[in-house]
């Protein structure tokens, strides 16, 4: 027998889900006064190395050619008529900044969630009476946008977040009969969730999950949504549960609430522009990073507790790499961060190429005062403070790479290059 939910306990809101069509693309189009929809241009990131990355596409370009978010340089085709950008990140945070005011017009800051650059969430249930139905009001944005901006929005509506965002993107992104516009409520499941394939095509379902779930005999959306809930619970915890949910459609998240993190964490990602081999190299990157995570840290008077450290061998590696975690006390000093992370890599070392060092900042917690230690005498903590307070202070006025280790001059440093990026790409503004 089917299984079918009963929805009538089920939180039944009105949400948008609101994506820019080829967001990089599309404002690149209209600073050249082009139609974003009828514009050839892909932003390619590293254009002049063959291993480069088309991080947008124009919807001409995709469907003409087949170049989607992804593609590599050489998988272009050669005499394809496309005007190769490189990304101008600082321009579209800018756009994007723009955007989220003409949403501030329909909703309150705690009914709007930012999910990224170019796609947010807004819940529109208390709206009618100022803006009208729903779809009315997805409406009005499109044209605001539109006559503000020139961007084409898509826009998916639903009970849920879930069903918005899967409106989204299996519907509204290629309903041109409706202008870029699709509802999916709990009543349309069957015909809509259920059709959604390949599995992971489907909202937080990866490649190996999808892998993990045909092992049990799921193949399908609609199989997801008829298998034991207890099984599914055993086999992969609390997430098993909110697949099975999910496959219903059912999400019991408010934008309110949900999306907002009960704890922050501070995160650097660097792709190394070659395969670093000697530790050393590596060592001069994580203090790098380290630092820029902790300028942020005292920026907002914040302290850590936790410092994570993942390194990503050479794609030539068999091993994926190594990722662990220690637990420090509450700072706000670079120096006892940076010896936290130098103890997890020291820890896991092992010689091999590396090509990427990720450095993560948990148990976030806001500074109230000079913090002592057991370890350190109180007129070392504070002239360790001043001293970092005076390089902030440096780097604020002049320009981050206005003061540096010297380290950082050497073959292996990467910080010249990462302060000319913003978002990890090309910011298209010159950084001091």
């Amino acid at each position: 027998m089917m299984q079918v939910m009963d929805y009538s306990n089920e939180p039944d809101r009105d949400i948008l889900c609101i994506d820019v069509k080829s967001f990089f693309a599309s404002v690149e189009a209209v600073e050249r006064k082009q139609h974003p929809l009828k514009a050839k241009i892909a932003v390619v990131s590293k254009p002049d190395n063959n291993g480069g990355l088309v991080l947008a596409a124009s919807p001409l370009v995709k469907q003409l050619y087949g170049v989607k978010t992804g593609t590599r340089v050489y998988e272009i085709p050669k005499n394809a008529a496309i005007e190769i950008v490189e990304p101008r990140m600082a321009l579209y945070v800018e756009k994007n900044l723009e955007i989220v005011n003409l949403f501030k017009r329909f909703v309150t800051d705690s009914d709007l969630h930012v999910y990224s650059i170019d796609e947010s969430f807004l819940d529109v249930t208390h709206s009618h009476g100022l803006f009208g139905t729903t779809e009315e009001i997805a409406k009005k944005i499109q044209y605001l946008i539109w006559k503000k901006m020139n961007l084409v929005v898509t826009i998916g509506i639903g009970d849920n977040p879930l069903l918005a965002k899967l409106a989204l993107d299996h519907d509204a992104k290629h309903n041109t009969k409706n202008n870029y516009i699709a509802t999916w409520h709990y009543e349309d499941v069957t015909r809509t969730v259920w059709e959604i394939a390949p599995m992971n095509a489907f909202w937080g379902i990866g490649s190996r999950t999808e892998q993990h779930l045909q092992r049990l005999g799921i193949h399908s959306i609609y199989d997801l949504s008829q298998s034991d809930l207890k099984k599914l619970k055993k086999r992969f915890g609390v997430i098993g549960e909110q697949l099975f949910f999910h496959s219903h459609g059912i999400d019991r998240t408010l934008l309110s609430e949900s999306f907002t993190p009960k704890e922050t964490s501070f995160s650097k990602n660097q792709i190394l522009n070659r395969d670093y081999v000697e530790k050393h190299e590596v060592e001069i990157v994580i203090r790098e990073m380290a630092e820029e995570n902790a300028l942020r840290l005292r920026k907002h008077h914040l302290t850590t507790g936790l410092v994570k450290l993942s390194i990503g061998y050479s794609k030539d590696i068999v091993e994926r790499g190594f990722s662990h975690q220690l637990l420090i006390e509450q700072t706000d000093s670079s120096r006892k961060i940076i010896e936290g992370l130098l103890i997890i890599f020291n820890r896991h070392y092992e010689p091999v190429p590396i090509r990427v060092v990720n450095v993560t900042f948990g148990k976030i917690d806001a500074k109230s005062a000079l913090q002592l230690s057991l370890f350190d005498a109180a007129e070392t903590l504070i002239s360790q403070e001043d001293l970092d307070q005076t390089i902030d202070s440096i780097r604020k006025k002049h320009g981050y790479t206005s003061l540096l280790h010297a380290s950082s001059l050497s073959r292996g440093g990467m910080a010249m290059q990462r302060a000319k990026l913003l978002g990890g790409h090309r910011s298209g503004k010159d950084v001091k």
